[in-house]
């Protein structure tokens, strides 16, 4: 009866959607790829609502249900049956009574499994289409015969894209520079990469004087431009893309390259993503917690490696999900890596357990649990000042429980960490 009703409530509020698009045309920016996705979404949203009356997908909204909703402009009704009748009596008011619908739409595109994508792509039509970095295992992959399943699933994006639209890429990506082939204009490519349309280069970490870090700089060059930008609060060269993205984006909306970089000055990274807070005993938390992924999960232990530490490297990681076969070999992958420089490790769930294996094997102080409760507790009893610890894992390992035990401003934890509304708290 229950998938009934969903199936029942996704008709109803996709053919509402697809009616307002029809009516209002606003241009769509339709955001997918494997790492990056919601802070991509929100970087682009601060450049294009300097100049334009923009609408993004709220948290990640990105399903045969978020994408509807987030075009309507209504939030998710869960379990509530009464929330969702009024959603669709929303629908139906804004098809025929609005009056401010938004000049441009910031739509994040996910899928979960085979035909995700493809039914989206087949009445959403697309004016940009933005894919992030694509990783040799992607997350997501549980359901997938192969990457490349996933990749082909994905890439029917590219097929809403209309004939006159701008396809942008993250040129650093091995798996989707075949995207050129695939786009009727040259596409607009970002990254690292010194082939790069819009090149990152000069990545590095500030520090106060008491080695706290602060954020990191880089720089952006375009065109024989070359643009300073900086983001506070936030580590990772993996942040650097998101913007790079709403660089190109900005570029190819024809908005000044002065003008985007203005507006990001003032972009705040969403909680969960590689954001510095103060923990307990004049700790530094690396919270991490919002998801993880092979590449994701490297790219933050690549960061803590690198960083400057008066005290100790601890790690604190949770489950990757939905990586299928791929599952044991990629949580070895992480514990190989972590004991190379980590000081304590702690793990969290049955997969992470391979991660423990390997630091027990290796020497490195370790424990584990089933809980990250439990593994908050620990870290709680041993961290000291100066220690740096990351927090890392998927969803549902809920690692912004750790991040909330050892943070040393509990009154801050809704305003700095994920998942920090009621229905999350209740489970």
């Amino acid at each position: 009866m229950k998938n009934i009703f969903k199936k029942i409530i996704i008709y109803i509020i996709e053919i509402e959607a697809r009616v307002i698009l029809r009516r209002y045309k606003p241009k769509i920016v339709a955001i997918t790829g494997n790492v990056g996705k919601t802070s991509t979404k929100d970087a682009i949203y601060t450049v294009l609502s300097s100049s334009f009356h923009v609408r993004k997908s709220q948290k990640s909204f990105n399903s045969e249900i978020g994408v509807p909703l987030t075009i309507i402009g209504c939030p998710s009704g869960w379990s509530n049956p009464f929330i969702w009748i009024r959603n669709i009596i929303k629908g139906l008011f804004v098809i025929i009574f609005y009056k401010n619908y938004p000049e441009c739409l910031v739509l994040e595109v996910g899928a979960d499994k085979p035909g995700d994508i493809k039914r989206i792509a087949n009445w959403l039509s697309a004016d940009i289409v933005v894919f992030t970095y694509f990783g040799n295992i992607p997350v997501h992959i549980e359901f997938f015969d192969s990457k490349e399943q996933l990749f082909e699933e994905k890439m029917n994006l590219v097929k809403a894209l209309k004939d006159t639209g701008t396809l942008i890429f993250n040129k650093d990506s091995e798996e989707l520079n075949k995207l050129t082939s695939e786009a009727n204009n040259k596409p607009i490519t970002y990254g690292f990469s010194e082939i790069s349309n819009i090149m990152a280069s000069n990545y590095e970490v500030e520090y106060e004087e008491d080695m706290f870090p602060l954020g990191f700089s880089f720089k952006v060059n375009f065109e024989g431009n070359c643009i300073p930008f900086n983001l506070k609060g936030v580590l990772g060269k993996q942040h650097a893309y998101p913007l790079l993205a709403a660089v190109a984006v900005g570029i190819s909306k024809e908005i000044n390259l002065i003008n985007i970089k203005n507006s990001l000055s003032e972009h705040i990274p969403p909680p969960g993503r590689m954001n510095i807070l103060k923990g307990i005993n004049k700790s530094i938390i690396i919270d991490d917690s919002y998801n993880a992924s092979p590449v994701a999960m490297n790219s933050a232990l690549l960061e803590l490696e690198n960083l400057k530490c008066k005290g100790r490297k601890m790690v604190i990681l949770g489950d990757m999900m939905e990586l299928g076969k791929h599952t044991h070999e990629e949580h070895k992958n992480v514990g190989n890596f972590s004991c190379s420089f980590a000081d304590i490790i702690i793990t969290v769930g049955t997969r992470s357990r391979a991660i423990y294996d390997i630091a027990q094997e290796n020497g490195v102080e370790s424990y584990h649990f089933s809980d990250s409760v439990s593994a908050g507790q620990k870290a709680e009893e041993i961290v000291k000042e100066g220690d740096i610890v990351l927090v890392k894992g998927s969803q549902s390992s809920r690692m912004e429980k750790v991040s909330y035990i050892l943070l040393s401003n509990k009154e801050e934890s809704e305003k700095v960490l994920v998942r920090q509304d009621g229905y999350w708290k209740k489970i």
